[in-house]
Formats: structure tokens, C-alpha cells, sequence
């Protein structure tokens, strides 16, 4: 008998990727999101908000496994022990959760936040498994687009390790499908770069040109991502699509980047 899944965050760039992974694999796919539409193409939708925690119960009703995507810049805390308190009451079996490498060690409040969720998964009393996985290619490009709208470009010093979001949706099926594992080895990119070099590399791609002005982040969060505790480089699943590809795919010119810190 196939599995029902509730996924939170399902139309989001990630969700987009696992909906249909989990369909091809015989799921049973639910979708909780703040935004009502129809169901459809093998999907059931259903409507709430995980923060004020409404529509959750009716949302777990009857689910197996819940994958929980769903994050924002603030909140994640209170949507998880929200989303932990009804998926406990159902009987959920297996609870999932994607998080960020360095939710616990650099101090930002966002960051602090996602920890505060492993934490209540970790301690729901349901079996969990939590993977933390590098920023996005996806959060790159958005970044440096933003960013290249500017006359002088801001390259604050810190470094990245981008992956590929449909690597992380797979990894993210297997264990959904898997048995629960607790804290899984971290999913980063394969490469680790300076923010001045995505940033380089966005601009040869797009064929424009920007100076580049070095930025030194300060405070703890400076010296934070300084000290690379943003980054996962001993233990790390490693991704194989790279920046580059990722940048000829979506930007439309494969150009060379160079200078690439590759610690």
C-alpha cells in the first residue's frame, strides 16, 4: 500500500522538484500551502498557515510520512512546533525536514530559527530524519541579479559552497522513502566560492560588466562566515552540478569562470 506524504512548502523551488519524484515513486502526495488551488495531476492540495497554525490537523489527517519544506525568513520555530504538536496527534510515522548547514553555529537570527525547528522535530517524540543542505543555486543567481542592477557591486567576504536544488530534492525523496535516520550528512555543492567570484561568474555569463567592491561583514556573523562556519567541507554528501552548468543552463552562456577557491 503506497505511503500518503504531506509535503509543506510544495510549490516552492524545492517542492516543485520532490512533487513529482514522490509520484513517480507510487506516493501518495498531499500539499499544504497558504495559497488554495485545485487538485490535480495526482496532487491534493489543501489550505493553511503553518505559523498560525491553521489547517494543520485537517492537513495530517490520515498522512504517513510528512516532509516539511515550508521556511521563511522568520517564523520556522513556531510553524514546526505547530506542524510537530498535529503530526504527533495523527500518528505520523516518519517526519522529514530540510534545514540549513550552519543552523548551528552562525549566529543569525534566521538561522537560530531553523535550529529552534530541528530541535522540535528532533524532540517530537516521531521518528525524523533532518538534512541540512548548502544554499541554493537558485539563492545565488537571485543574489547576484539583485545585485548587478547596481553601478558598483557589493562583494561581501564569505564564501559559498551552492547546490544544485533538484540534487537536494532527490536526496530529500530517499530518505523520505527511507527509514527515519536522524541528523543525515550534510548536502553542499562541490565547490566552495567567494561571493566575488559567484558574483564574476554571474557577470562573464550575462556577458555585463561591474566593478566589484570587497565588503567586510562585521560582528559575530563576520567572523562567522570568515571562519567558513557557513560551510560543511569534512563529511559533506557532495553535489555534482556545478555553478558553472548551472549558470549555462539557466543564464544562457556557458563562459569559463576562474579564480575559484576550491578548499
Amino acid at each position: 500500500m503506497a505511503s500518503t506524504i504531506l509535503v509543506t512548502g510544495g510549490t516552492g523551488t524545492l517542492g516543485r522538484h520532490v512533487i513529482p519524484l514522490l509520484l513517480d515513486a507510487g506516493s501518495e502526495v498531499r500539499v499544504f500551502s497558504r495559497h488554495g488551488r485545485a487538485s490535480g495531476d495526482g496532487v491534493d492540495y489543501v489550505t493553511g498557515d503553518l505559523v498560525k497554525g491553521e489547517g494543520i490537523e485537517a492537513a495530517v489527517d490520515g498522512v504517513d510520512i510528512v516532509l516539511h519544506l515550508a521556511g521563511g525568513p522568520k517564523g520556522d520555530d513556531v510553524a514546526a512546533r505547530h506542524l510537530v504538536r498535529a503530526a504527533s496527534a495523527a500518528g505520523v510515522r516518519h517526519l522529514v525536514l530540510i534545514s540549513v548547514i550552519g543552523a548551528d553555529r552562525v549566529p543569525l537570527a534566521w538561522l537560530r530559527s531553523k535550529l529552534a525547528a530541528e530541535q522540535a522535530v528532533a524532540g517530537s517524540g516521531i521518528p525524523w530524519t533532518t538534512l541540512r543542505a548548502a544554499q541554493f543555486h537558485d539563492l545565488a543567481l537571485t543574489m547576484a541579479e539583485k545585485m548587478a542592477k547596481l553601478p558598483v557591486i557589493p562583494a561581501p567576504g564569505m564564501r559559498l559552497q551552492p547546490v544544485d536544488s533538484r540534487e537536494v530534492a532527490a536526496r530529500l525523496v530517499e530518505l523520505t522513502l527511507g527509514a527515519p535516520a536522524g541528523l543525515v550528512p550534510d548536502l553542499a555543492g562541490p565547490q566552495v566560492w567567494t561571493m566575488a567570484d559567484l558574483l564574476g561568474g554571474y557577470l562573464r555569463a550575462c556577458g555585463r560588466r561591474r566593478p566589484l567592491l570587497p565588503v567586510r561583514i562585521p560582528g559575530k556573523a563576520g567572523r562567522s562566515y570568515r571562519a567558513g562556519e557557513n560551510l560543511s567541507l569534512d563529511g559533506a554528501v557532495q553535489g555534482k552540478r556545478t555553478w558553472e552548468e548551472f549558470l549555462a543552463e539557466r543564464v544562457g552562456r556557458n563562459r569559463p569562470l576562474h579564480g575559484a577557491d576550491k578548499s
